[in-house]
């Protein structure tokens, strides 16, 4: 038997009454993520996350495809981000070493923590 999912809920978009498992339905998905790249990253964090990072994400997922937070507490969740533990604008690198794969509870609360979600740093 598998784990019980959480109810499904509103899309987040305002006035969308699409059900989801996440944040948005597929259309706001891509319409927020559009959004996001053209009016919230900076440019400098445009550069850092190119074709190149994509390649560098896809071999990371694949090579730890769990949580490596959750793995800490003994669950088991599937890694949806790669993490980098010291940030590239803080001297940070693409190296193996200085990446984790989490999920996206995870990964939101480790930048909850730092705060480094909600600022240009």
């Amino acid at each position: 038997m598998g784990m019980p999912h959480k109810p499904k809920r509103p899309c987040s978009y305002p006035g969308c009454p699409e059900l989801v498992d996440g944040r948005f339905c597929e259309k706001h998905a891509k319409q927020y993520a559009k959004d996001y790249e053209h009016f919230g990253r900076d440019p400098a964090s445009k550069k850092r996350y190119d074709g190149a990072w994509e390649k560098i994400r896809d071999v990371q997922l694949a090579a730890y495809p769990l949580c490596a937070e959750c793995a800490k507490s003994n669950r088991i969740t599937p890694a949806e981000l790669v993490h980098h533990v010291i940030p590239l604008n803080k001297g940070g690198t693409n190296d193996p070493g200085n990446l984790m794969s989490l999920c996206k509870a995870c990964h939101s609360r480790l930048h909850g923590r730092d705060g480094s979600r909600w600022k240009n740093s």
